[in-house]
């Protein structure tokens, strides 16, 4: 059972509540209650009787029968608008489209009271106007007297994030268009969406932009700009050496000078991070590299995010020594380890080698003492020109500070850490749970707990509670020591 389900056997019901990690066992004697049992999920002990429980709802959609029948009829004058309209435009497709799905929507919620997609009758529901914005989780932050807000924001990485909130309301707007016009949702469906820029501006009050790269939008409004150059640690930005693309006489290019560089580092020990400009120019160059006996591997937006984590994991405890990426390598990516960064074709004008791209991908660098940073350019472009002059001027600045003081810069220590287990399913950490409980018993007489096991398995199969039959099975081939996972494929050239 995961929160929010419930399970029926025989004459039992097995709920696990929203916020609770916990099974309640109720026992029906007919149509009466005869027992309340609280039972821990993985031990299956019983923690306790009880007299008296409260359950929450599963779904945040909660409205009273008055509010939800006079939202029906609005639905209603709503849908026989809209079929009008169709039906003069002469789209009769989507006229019996909208119709079918919207009147097996309303039925759905006059019978059971929810439908899937009910969000998109939120305005119905809340009794809103149209075009007018939807409540969200700022309604419920603290307001003074006078309505204006009573909390502050912090943004961090603003110089994505803004963009990110600017874009939202175009991008669920574009979405929810094609469906009003082709029939699959009524207009009402485009009010179920993110707030306009301005609406949110109005909603935040104090805000506080973090990042090392602000945007003119940050720069323009705010109030004060305060710049943290100088780090605890006394580290300083890194060196940045400019190299050329092309091969000319003795230099053999950029890829070949890259190898030569990266030889260097792996042999005292660190890391090293390249960006190219494509998805497939990273796999490529992590294929070429391998074959020149360079430890790679690729990191781009199309590996899955627990593989990304793995890759990290790894690349910081030296499973391999050069990771080659393209967009992700950026902001909020500590890796101490790594003391050389290159960036292929670094001149080749364009949102991935932008002023704010090449300070954020040059400051993977800045946790290492020896970190230096290898730009690939034929001509210093604008972006070029900015990037390596900010970098230059916040140098400055920290090695002045540092001699002033008597710093002497250490590099980052921190601990490597593998998240996948925090990720990991409810279904693989109550596993690993059980593992720990059968520990003392397995050691003692494996056989005879691999039988009990068994035992339990069938008898959970036999009672229909498959979830438990499942856990029980995985744990008993890990008692013997078989693999739950099919071996993974190597990860090949496209």
């Amino acid at each position: 059972l995961r929160p929010g389900t419930f399970r029926a056997i025989g004459n039992t019901l097995e709920i696990m509540p929203t916020g609770e990690v916990m099974i309640y066992q109720i026992t029906f004697m007919g149509s009466d209650i005869e027992m309340i049992q609280k039972i821990d999920p993985i031990s299956r002990a019983i923690v306790s009787t009880e007299h008296t429980i409260f359950f929450f709802p599963a779904k945040h959609f909660i409205t009273s029968e008055e509010e939800r029948n006079r939202a029906v009829v609005d639905i209603r004058a709503e849908l026989k608008e809209q079929l009008k309209k169709f039906e003069k435009e002469g789209k009769l497709l989507e006229a019996e489209r909208l119709k079918r799905r919207t009147n097996y929507d309303i039925a759905m919620i006059e019978e059971v009271g929810y439908c899937n997609g009910i969000e998109n009758y939120s305005r119905h529901f809340s009794g809103k106007k149209a075009g007018e914005p939807p409540e969200t989780l700022l309604s419920y932050f603290p307001r003074t007297k006078d309505g204006k807000p009573d909390f502050l924001t912090i943004i961090d990485e603003s110089h994505v994030t803004v963009p990110q909130i600017r874009g939202m309301y175009a991008g669920d707007q574009s979405r929810k268009k094609t469906l009003v016009e082709h029939g699959f949702r009524l207009p009402s469906a485009q009010d179920n969406r993110p707030l306009q820029f301005d609406e949110w501006e109005e909603r935040v009050g104090q805000v506080v932009f973090t990042t090392a790269t602000p945007a003119l939008f940050e720069r323009e409004v705010s109030e004060q700009i305060v710049e943290q150059v100088i780090r605890p640690t006394g580290l300083i930005d890194p060196e940045i050496d400019l190299r050329p693309v092309v091969e000319k006489s003795a230099y053999k290019g950029q890829v070949a000078d890259f190898i030569t560089e990266t030889a260097r580092i792996v042999k005292k020990g660190e890391r090293v991070i390249v960006t190219t400009l494509t998805k497939k120019m990273s796999e490529d160059l992590s294929l070429f590299l391998r074959e020149k006996g360079i430890k790679a591997e690729y990191l781009h937006s199309d590996v899955k995010t627990m593989d990304r984590i793995k890759i990290l994991t790894d690349f910081r405890k030296g499973t391999f020594d050069c990771l080659v990426g393209v967009n992700l390598l950026r902001e909020g990516l500590d890796l101490p380890e790594v003391s050389l960064v290159a960036i292929l074709d670094a001149d080749k004008e364009g949102f991935l080698r932008s002023e704010t791209s090449l300070i954020q991908t040059i400051g993977r660098a800045a946790r290492n003492i020896n970190g230096r940073v290898v730009l690939y350019a034929d001509v210093v472009t604008g972006s070029l020109k900015l990037a390596i002059d900010e970098t230059n001027r916040r140098r400055a600045i920290q090695i002045a500070y540092n001699k002033e003081h008597g710093i002497t810069p250490q590099s980052i220590h921190k601990k490597i850490k593998d998240i996948t287990d925090e990720m990991q399913s409810t279904h693989d950490k109550t596993l690993r749970e059980l593992l720990l409980l059968d520990k003392k018993a397995f050691e003692k007489n494996p056989e005879k707990l691999i039988k009990q096991k068994e035992k339990q398995m069938q008898n959970a199969v036999k009672e229909l509670d498959f979830e438990t039959a499942a856990l029980l099975r995985d744990e008993i081939k890990l008692l013997r020591g078989e693999s739950l996972q099919p071996k993974a494929p190597s990860r090949k050239r496209r």
